[in-house]
């Protein structure tokens, strides 16, 4: 019965561990799916054509900053076509990938 008890809770932690082990974001996942980012955020300088606007750098940006900017996109709160469809793709492990490895690059994506 013990033993029973400590599987139970040892399942149990690992159970609500793991969403947020998940959440932290893994830089190497990231890199491989950041991969599309860097079309428009990797060009020094980049302005694209229309609407013309300037693209902003992301790379060695705030992970929470990130994460936030993605989900709203994601939800169509943030209002851009490029970035909606792109995030709309993604998942929450997806997010946290990208955002773990854009802010760990110190400005090189």
């Amino acid at each position: 019965m013990k033993l029973t008890l400590r599987w139970t809770a040892c399942v149990a932690a690992l159970c609500f561990a793991l969403p947020s082990m998940a959440q932290q974001g893994d830089a190497e996942k990231g890199r491989v799916k950041a991969y599309t980012c860097t079309g428009c955020h990797g060009i020094e300088g980049y302005r694209n054509i229309y609407p013309h606007y300037h693209v902003p750098k992301i790379a060695g940006q705030n992970f929470e900053y990130l994460v936030a900017a993605l989900t709203a996109y994601q939800k169509g709160e943030r209002q851009h076509p490029t970035m909606q469809a792109q995030a709309e793709s993604f998942t929450a492990e997806d997010i946290a990938d990208i955002a773990r490895y854009l802010s760990s690059a110190g400005g090189q994506p």
